[in-house]
């Protein structure tokens, strides 16, 4: 194969990974802000914060189940960027609870939408030997946002207004969709040839990413609990300070990890990275309910890091080369609905579970959670992983 046919760091790929940095952003800084404006500006309770919170990720996965069975194109990309600021646009209007959740609903639906369609034409530029390395550096972004959004966003909502933090997503809105108009992408047509048999399942889910979603799904609930309950854990500890800088050092050991652990996964298999790393991010969990000083908070931050940063975009890669080529968009959206679902439900559900455990014991409970998920993990895909790779890749095909 040529070098030509090689190469990772296209215009494409950069651009597509520039958008997916920016939604990312855009929705990890108002998951951290939201909840707090809905209390300060409507007088929300908690239950009536959470739904503004959650009513997001339902609109997301609803764009996803949309935009899943469609052909991915550059029409349907920009479509949904267009959509995106004009819904950005709604949350300077304070009009009453009501309208913010409508707003929220509407935010999450095109989010959604515009996700699903980078994340399955960012495949189509990858060079099929290269996969699992390329999805590595392309979850670089996610990493960079998942970490630098609710840093931002808890500084503005501390030393700005809320509109500013609005006008800073309509800005980064903006830049995306022009990054969106000058690129040139390929079109992945995902759906098969229709035969007149109406919607089905099989138009939404695919059913062979299943297991790894399944794994996908767990996951994302577990971490869900550091991104929603660190703050109110560390002020118990009186650790705010150290806490700030949590996630932080959760990028920085994603960005050094992930080059590394791409490269081995295209060589060798997922299990050689995933093991390990459902040990780095239980024990990351467990650390976590143990912490006595920022030293060891900023420890959990590193092992969580190498644990779940690399789940997830592992788990990514495997989802898409169990697909068929023309099935890569269904099995893409698949994927993130999953994890929508686990950072959807994940905060109510562990917000019941905290008054009888406390925040230690929440995280003791999460780290077992994830080791044990380590054998689901070899019953659902592990043990049959040195088959699979015997397979010609489904994205090959």
């Amino acid at each position: 194969m040529s070098q030509l046919n090689t190469r990772l760091w296209t215009k494409e790929f950069i651009s597509l990974s520039a958008i997916n940095f920016f939604m990312t952003l855009i929705f990890f800084l108002l998951n951290a802000t939201i909840t707090l404006y809905a209390i300060k500006e409507f007088n929300a309770t908690s239950s009536q914060a959470g739904i503004i919170a959650g009513v997001f990720i339902i609109g997301s996965l609803m764009g996803r189940l949309l935009t899943g069975r469609l052909v991915k194109s550059k029409k349907i990309l920009i479509t949904g960027l267009l959509f995106f600021i004009f819904t950005t646009l709604l949350y300077l209007i304070h009009y009453n609870i009501y309208f913010l959740i409508l707003s929220r609903f509407l935010n999450g639906l095109t989010v959604g939408i515009a996700q699903t369609v980078v994340g399955t034409v960012v495949v189509m530029t990858l060079p099929a030997s290269r996969k699992g390395e390329g999805i590595s550096y392309f979850a670089i972004s996610t990493a960079l946002a998942t970490g630098l959004g609710p840093f931002i966003g808890m500084y503005m909502s501390q030393n700005s207004n809320f509109n500013m933090i609005y006008y800073l997503c309509l800005l980064l809105g903006l830049i995306n969709f022009m990054i969106a108009m000058f690129m040139k992408i390929p079109v992945a047509n995902n759906t098969e040839a229709k035969k007149g048999k109406g919607l089905q399942l099989a138009d939404f889910i695919e059913v062979k990413v299943l297991p790894i979603a399944i794994i996908a799904f767990l996951m994302s609930f577990c971490f869900s609990g550091i991104i929603s309950y660190l703050n109110v854990y560390a002020l118990e500890l009186n650790l705010v300070e150290a806490a700030s800088f949590f996630f932080m050092v959760y990028t920085i050991f994603v960005l050094i990890s992930r080059p590394f652990t791409g490269r081995m996964v295209d060589k060798k298999g997922a299990n050689i990275i995933m093991y390990p790393a459902f040990v780095f991010f239980g024990a990351g969990l467990l650390l976590l309910s143990s912490v006595t000083s920022g030293v060891t908070l900023l420890l959990a931050a590193a092992l969580i890091a190498l644990g779940f940063g690399n789940i997830s975009s592992i788990s990514q890669a495997v989802s898409i080369s169990l697909a068929e080529p023309h099935r890569v968009g269904v099995a893409t959206a698949t994927f993130f609905i999953f994890i929508d679902l686990g950072n959807g439900f994940g905060p109510s559900v562990i917000g019941m579970i905290i008054p009888y455990t406390g925040y230690d014991g929440l995280y003791t409970v999460l780290g077992l959670i994830v080791l044990s998920t380590l054998v689901f993990y070899y019953f659902l895909y592990g043990r049959k992983e040195r088959t699979l790779r015997k397979q010609p890749a489904a994205i090959e095909r």
